[in-house]
């Protein structure tokens, strides 16, 4: 319940049977929960749609009554799991919006119907499925986030710079590097991230719910704005404000910035919240991700064959610190 699932016993023995394992199991609470074939049949369509939320066990069921039973739950809303092994649990493991047929005892039917086979015909598996498929979820989203708000930077820092100076802060070559190095191996590393501890206590998203929702998108395009923005700084200041200005110091000066936000912010995205609530070695492949783009992308800063031909130079300390 925590998971914001419910959990609905449908079967075929007596009610009285059905309602003491319900109750053993913590599924049934009252008397009044549990319905039988008989009434379920007696029951109008608008009746059971307007009811289905108050009864957690249905005894003495017929495979049409699964099937009344799973479309009363889809209609009020909700996305419906459907369990089964028989054969008479085909035609409502196929209309729920997710069949899972028993992998040992389950009739070669029900498999064909299911969109998934629990293998080890333990029940509490499929609690750990839903906690990993919605840190997959999860890991997609934060991946797509730092990859959108990565390039939306690179695009607002050509973008302003254009439109202000008529000139780009970054070389093509640099920008391939950047995308290379400082966007390739954090993004893969974010799909590695463990699974948040309080990922079973929300509620399950919308099966409509796009992948931008819960402001995910104003976050990337925020970020995104943010690292443009200092990197325009940072070109002002080495190509028009700094002592000893020079277009590639400017130059130089932002594909240090760009390179190193980016990398400082895939830390960010790893979690909404805290990273020391989170843990910064949780994810050991973020921190091999990082150390490997930074030293490369320092390579390239700081090796005067490579500063030639990336178009760039060496910089002081206080232009560093800048940076």
């Amino acid at each position: 319940d925590t998971a914001g699932i419910r959990t609905v016993m449908i079967t075929g023995d007596h009610v009285v049977t059905a309602s003491a394992i319900a109750r053993q199991l913590g599924i049934l609470h009252d008397e009044s929960e549990a319905l039988t074939g008989a009434q379920l049949a007696a029951m109008p369509d608008e009746e059971l749609d307007k009811n289905v939320s108050h009864y957690r066990v249905y005894a003495r069921v017929t495979p049409t009554d699964k099937i009344r039973i799973v479309k009363a739950w889809q209609k009020s809303g909700n996305i419906v799991s459907m369990t089964g092994d028989g054969v008479n649990d085909a035609p409502a493991l196929k209309a729920a919006d997710i069949g899972c047929a028993m992998g040992i005892t389950g009739t070669d039917v029900a498999k064909g119907a299911a969109d998934m086979t629990l293998t080890d015909d333990n029940f509490a598996t499929i609690v750990t499925a839903v906690k990993e498929g919605r840190g997959i979820y999860d890991n997609i989203r934060k991946a797509v986030h730092f990859l959108l708000s990565c390039n939306l930077g690179e695009i607002l820092t050509v973008f302003l710079s254009m439109i202000l100076w008529r000139e780009s802060p970054l070389m093509p070559i640099q920008l391939l590097w950047i995308n290379l190095v400082t966007d390739s191996l954090p993004a893969l590393a974010l799909g590695m991230e463990p699974v948040e501890h309080d990922v079973m206590q929300r509620k399950p998203r919308s099966k409509n719910e796009s992948i931008f929702a819960h402001g995910l998108g104003w976050e990337a395009i925020l970020e995104g704005c943010m690292m443009g923005c200092l990197t325009v700084i940072a070109y002002f200041l080495g190509a028009h404000s700094l002592p000893g200005h020079s277009i590639i110091l400017g130059e130089t000066m932002a594909f240090a910035v760009l390179a190193i936000s980016q990398l400082v912010h895939a830390f960010n995205v790893r979690s909404s919240h805290s990273l020391f609530r989170v843990g910064l070695h949780t994810n050991l492949f973020m921190i091999g991700a990082f150390l490997i783009s930074l030293v490369l992308m320092l390579v390239v800063l700081l090796v005067p064959p490579l500063q030639s031909i990336f178009e760039i130079t060496t910089m002081t300390g206080a232009q560093w610190g800048m940076c």
